[in-house]
């Protein structure tokens, strides 16, 4: 009797046990499947992969493009776009509707004319890089670039005596700005901000993109390039500086950029030859005529796109020496200046970008 009531205890232990270590086991097998041991684990349990999505229109006289890393966002991507396409209608100078376009034909006898902010703000930073090229930079070049058609099917240079009488209506003295209040001090004088607005608008695509939660992108302007932090494992984005006069895919170099701007002024961009010269669309307030100096490019990395492409323009106008003298004193800018030679020259801190393979 002791025997069988024994053996019912060990039988019921026995049992107890086995249930127990089962229950051990599946909560063994559970955890490995359900709990990662690691933080990539973890991400790719509770994250997806995104693959980038982008997106092109043209705009601005060139393709606009816009490229998302770390959101799939369609609607985001669309209205960055529209955004764009919002300022090139408020700073084109041949959009009749654009606020530039009312400003360069005012009424005779209005001088003193209400902004909006945006083009307020784009104007005090035009005359800001125009002032401190002397000039060899200036917002008021539309009389001089209306005579300059450099993508005509059959590009002529304009009559010598136009381009002498549109010399005397450049000077960006004759622009006065303050507050939202612009005043012109002489009736012909009108405005050109083609040299810079692509920088502004990228700058105000780039807060777009960060208020909507993106923090992992690229925006493509045709020349002007600004990227939004890093790529989404954290390695800065590479961009290539583009060979002169080669196709846009072919690169002199590469550069290595963490949320900065990369802004290129080349004579190989708008250009036509006649007679064995090269006339490109980097025009002299002068005497009205493209720049001659020796130099074929020059590319300005930046924090802020509207600094990269004031500069940009401003520096290839000064020349290679006086624009290097420009950035090495000038904090948080740096250049790269490619001559006719096809010689690469550097202002201080430049190098440090560029990628070494």
């Amino acid at each position: 009797m002791k025997n069988d009531r024994k053996s019912k205890i060990t039988q019921r232990s026995l049992i107890v046990f086995i249930l127990f270590l089962a229950i051990v086991i599946a909560q063994s097998v559970f955890t490995k499947k359900t709990e990662p041991e690691t933080k990539e684990e973890t991400q790719s349990i509770f994250t997806r992969k995104i693959e980038p999505v982008t997106k092109s229109s043209f705009m601005l006289n060139t393709f606009v493009t816009v490229t998302l890393y770390d959101k799939d966002d369609i609607e985001v991507l669309n209205g960055v776009l529209e955004l764009c396409k919002s300022y090139e209608n408020v700073f084109s100078r041949t959009i009749e509707d654009s606020e530039i376009y009312k400003l360069n034909h005012r009424a005779k006898g209005d001088q003193t004319m209400t902004l909006s902010k945006d083009t307020a703000d784009l104007l005090q930073a035009g005359l800001h890089y125009s002032e401190r090229s002397g000039g060899a930079f200036d917002i008021t070049i539309e009389p001089l670039s209306s005579l300059w058609d450099f993508t005509a099917e059959t590009p002529v240079i304009p009559p010598e005596n136009q381009i002498e009488e549109a010399v005397k209506k450049v000077n960006y003295k004759n622009i006065k700005v303050t507050g939202d209040q612009v005043t012109f001090l002489s009736p012909d004088t009108s405005i050109d901000l083609g040299a810079i607005a692509k920088g502004y608008i990228a700058d105000r695509m780039k807060d777009y993109l960060l208020e909507n939660g993106v923090n992992s992108a690229v925006i493509n302007l045709g020349g002007n390039v600004l990227c939004v932090g890093t790529k989404p494992d954290g390695t800065p984005f590479r961009i290539g500086l583009q060979k002169p006069y080669a196709d846009r895919n072919e690169t002199i170099a590469q550069l290595s950029v963490d949320g900065k701007s990369v802004v290129s002024s080349g004579v190989y961009e708008r250009h036509f030859v006649k007679d064995g010269v090269n006339y490109h669309h980097i025009l002299s307030p002068k005497d009205g005529y493209p720049y001659e100096n020796g130099l074929v490019s020059v590319t300005i990395i930046s924090d802020l796109s509207v600094d990269g492409d004031g500069l940009s323009t401003t520096c290839f106008a000064l020349g290679l020496t006086d624009g290097l003298e420009l950035l090495n004193s000038t904090d948080g800018v740096y250049g790269i200046f490619i001559t006719d030679d096809y010689e690469i020259h550097y202002s201080d801190g430049a190098e440090a970008f560029l990628v070494k393979e």
